[in-house]
């Protein structure tokens, strides 16, 4: 008789590359990982793992018992949320995805916030800026900031997100203050590459409805938003961030805002969940949850 611990047992096994790697993931020695898996297949008759050459396969009848057991285990979860939102109760995993920057400093404190509210829910936080690249089976709750095709998912606004051309008052005093977006193309400019988005041209709007289209040779870029903060903080060049990134240096003088008569495309905060998996209890609370505090966050 298959228990729904053997289920989660084998869908460690089935994801990883080997059993050292299962063994590692669910934190017992790999002799344990080979003895339980022998007396699973003792117990169901059939080989569910092909041990010959460097990386094991699944045999047909893994195949099968990874694919029935993902089922069965989707549906004790959806028995287990039920249940305990009978007894008014958020209880269960629950998968979030966010971006790096924003993620560590804003989502990782209140994951971490919710789960002492909810202490029946577990939460696992992945950081990633390709949110399309990541298939939504690997998620509950996608936290974007941005446009993204949302490829039939649901999505929210949880926060409101404008965009900053800034640099720091040493930089300007060097260099001037540009009166034009054009004139950005003669100055020193910073990218951050954190997701899909042409980030070297830069969209303006006037408020009489009038754009620009910049085009920047970037001095320097990087993937990590913190860095090209540390840099524009340095007097090394300009930068277009979130407000929700640079907000206190905005407040406190460290860095000042660029063209102020001239707005970029918002970035608005979103989560995505549902797809084909639906939206559970405890997403929909996490959600709710994520909204009510960075409403108040600035």
């Amino acid at each position: 008789m298959l228990a729904p611990a053997d289920l989660e047992f084998f869908a460690v096994v089935a994801r990883t590359p080997s059993l050292a790697a299962a063994a590692r993931a669910l934190d017992v020695t790999p002799s344990a990982v080979t003895q339980r898996l022998q007396d699973l297949e003792r117990r169901v008759g059939v080989r569910l793992l092909e041990r010959r050459g460097r990386r094991p396969t699944l045999t047909a009848e893994g195949e099968l018992l990874m694919s029935e057991g993902e089922k069965i285990g989707g549906l004790l979860a959806a028995l287990h949320e039920q249940l305990a939102s009978r007894r008014g109760e958020v209880a269960g995993p629950l998968r979030v995805l966010a971006p790096f920057g924003f993620g560590r400093h804003h989502i990782a404190p209140l994951v971490a916030q919710f789960q002492r509210v909810h202490p029946q829910v577990t939460v696992e936080l992945t950081l990633s800026d390709r949110l399309a690249r990541v298939p939504d089976t690997a998620w509950d709750v996608a936290i974007h900031i941005g446009d993204e095709p949302t490829h039939g998912l649901r999505a929210e606004r949880l926060a409101p997100n404008g965009r900053v051309c800034c640099a720091a008052p040493d930089l300007l005093a060097r260099v001037g203050v540009p009166l034009q977006p054009d004139a950005l193309r003669d100055l020193p400019c910073l990218a951050l590459r954190e997701n899909d988005e042409d980030v070297t041209l830069w969209r303006f709007r006037d408020e009489a409805g009038r754009t620009r289209q910049v085009r920047v040779s970037p001095l320097l870029a990087s993937n990590d938003g913190d860095v090209v903060r540390d840099w524009a903080l340095a007097g090394l060049g300009v930068m277009v961030r979130s407000r929700w990134s640079v907000a206190d240096d905005l407040r406190e003088g460290r860095l000042v805002a660029v063209l102020p008569a001239w707005s970029l495309p918002d970035a608005d905060v979103v989560a995505y969940t549902g797809g084909r998996r639906g939206r559970s209890a405890r997403a929909t609370a996490f959600v709710r949850f994520l909204r009510e505090e960075l409403r108040g966050a600035r």
